[in-house]
């Protein structure tokens, strides 16, 4: 079953020109165009499904800081900014609201781990700080279960996935940008080495740059325009509650569970513990790449061979502009939810808090996550292909960095001063020598 999503108008009429296309309209898709609207740009913001209808509606809702990767750091900061006036910026409700995260720590060896991380929350003066057993306790009424402390981020907030990024859409839309659902966009024409136009579906649009934010599908349409993306897709299982009195308001992950109280007073449950991988072609195509992470993550990793593989072999890698594409043959990846993965989250929640021992599921979903060797996103120029823009990777916490990194985006694409540095996300360091590698306790 998938997410109930708030829909989103879209325009009937196709623009004949823009100064830039959007690709994908998920959090990070929505948030570009509506940075580049408020910047007087004009934008068309083309969707092959609907809007948020993949990953970033099937996400855990956090907007953190705590935990990231130290080159994310500086992006997210400013994403939770962002995040935290993004209800009056849209006019709308995304349900953002600050709620504080936990990381809890079962053994003084868990503990000793997550401090570890301090070094950089004292870097940008966060307010994140290690707590112990009796003040867990404390703020989380209902807890039955003992832990030796946490990592406590106050200041950390919590979003609603299935509006966030259609209320981002609708306001882009209010100040002008069209909004395409429906309308795969099946590659880009150049003109003098430079892009002069997407070709959708529906006709022809032209532009003078386009933002790729295809999520799962990026890697696919990078490969058709000769652009090698080492990107491939992990599932993440989630399960919805219904309403749960007297449950915590501050989110937290510890042992096999993870959590989000939502605005209906369930909760959105899923683990940290375990990342389910579908063996397919890329799998062993990008196998020298992942090596690192597999080494870092082993243990979270849970590989299964099925379906998918030849799936994936079937479909068409390569594709002229004139005809139909596999992001037309499938709208919306809707894969089924990792039964295992979620049996051993409410096992273990249901350990730490009894009154999730008896709640009802009210549905379980998946949703396709998309990966970079080293955990962080790609957000950069494609130097071979002048005007061309990628933002996409984000690993499973795209969703509370997704502003910024909309922004970023918008910044890069305008050619004025940008939010952050975005040199940590240039496509380049894959090729560079700079050997990324994942950070070994950010997730």
């Amino acid at each position: 079953m998938a997410p109930r999503v708030d829909p989103v108008q879209s325009d009937e009429v196709l623009p004949t020109s823009v100064d830039v296309v959007v690709i994908g309209g998920g959090i990070i898709g929505t948030s570009t165009s509506l940075f580049l609207a408020q910047k007087g740009i004009s934008v068309a913001l083309c969707e092959k499904g609907h809007i948020a209808g993949e990953q970033s509606s099937r996400n855990w809702g956090w907007c953190r800081k705590m935990v990231r990767d130290p080159r994310e750091l500086p992006l997210v900061i400013e994403s939770l900014r962002l995040w935290e006036r993004m209800n009056e910026t849209v006019e709308g409700e995304t349900g953002f609201r600050t709620c504080g995260i936990m990381y809890l720590g079962e053994t003084e060896a868990d503990l000793a781990r997550l401090e570890t991380w301090l070094d950089h929350a004292r870097e940008y003066q966060l307010d994140t700080r290690l707590i112990g057993g009796a003040e867990v306790a404390e703020r989380m009424p209902g807890l039955a279960k003992k832990w030796a402390g946490a990592l406590y981020t106050p200041s950390d907030g919590r979003g609603e996935p299935e509006m966030a990024a259609p209320a981002i859409a609708t306001a882009a839309r209010r100040l002008g940008a069209s909004v395409l659902t429906g309308c795969a966009v099946r590659g880009i024409e150049t003109s003098g080495g430079k892009v002069s136009a997407v070709v959708t579906e529906k006709g022809r649009i032209a532009c003078q740059s386009v933002v790729l934010a295809g999520g799962a599908w990026s890697r696919l349409f990078c490969g058709n325009l000769g652009v090698e993306l080492p990107q491939l897709k992990v599932l993440g299982s989630v399960m919805r509650t219904e309403k749960v009195d007297g449950g915590p308001e501050i989110s937290a992950s510890g042992g096999l569970f993870g959590y989000r109280k939502r605005m209906d007073g369930g909760y959105t449950v899923s683990t940290l513990g375990v990342r389910t991988i579908d063996i397919v072609p890329d799998s062993f195509r990008l196998a020298v790449d992942y090596l690192p992470a597999m080494r870092v993550h082993w243990k979270k990793l849970r590989f299964r061979f099925g379906s998918r593989f030849a799936e994936e072999w079937r479909m068409k890698r390569r594709w002229s502009l004139d005809e139909a594409t596999p992001f037309e043959a499938v709208r919306t990846l809707d894969p089924a939810a990792d039964p295992l993965v979620l049996d051993r989250a409410r096992g273990s929640i249901a350990e730490s808090f009894p009154a999730f021992r008896n709640v009802k599921i009210a549905e379980t979903w998946g949703g396709m996550m998309d990966v970079m060797p080293d955990a962080i996103p790609v957000i950069s120029a494609v130097d071979t292909v002048p005007g061309f823009f990628i933002a996409t990777g984000f690993s499973g916490h795209g969703f509370g960095i997704g502003p910024g990194a909309g922004r970023l985006v918008a910044d890069m694409v305008a050619g004025g001063p940008t939010i952050v540095d975005p040199t940590p996300f240039r496509l380049s360091r894959f090729t560079d020598g700079s050997n990324p590698r994942p950070h070994p306790l950010a997730s």
